[in-house]
């Protein structure tokens, strides 16, 4: 049984697929042997669930951020050295 993480691995950010997110569409690689109904039930899994609070419904976020502090004598991380 394959999980929704490896029918789905990763998207396709191109000129061409940025342009066509207005339209809401979007452009993923998916696995070859995987059909419309799984990329569908993958789609549809791997986005955030809808959650109800009393008459209020809300979506709760579809990704998870981790905030890391390193020590004063840690090496800095080399992925951030030319952002800042």
């Amino acid at each position: 049984m394959r999980t929704a993480y490896d029918i789905i691995i990763r998207p396709i950010i191109t000129e061409k697929s940025m342009e066509a997110i207005e339209e809401k569409k979007y452009v993923f690689e998916v696995a070859p042997p995987a059909n419309k109904i799984e990329i569908r039930k993958a789609i549809e899994t791997i986005q955030g669930k809808t959650k109800r609070m009393g008459v209020h419904v809300g979506k709760r976020s579809d990704m998870k951020k981790a905030y890391i502090q390193l020590t004063a004598d840690s090496k800095a991380i080399e992925l951030f050295e030319g952002m800042v």
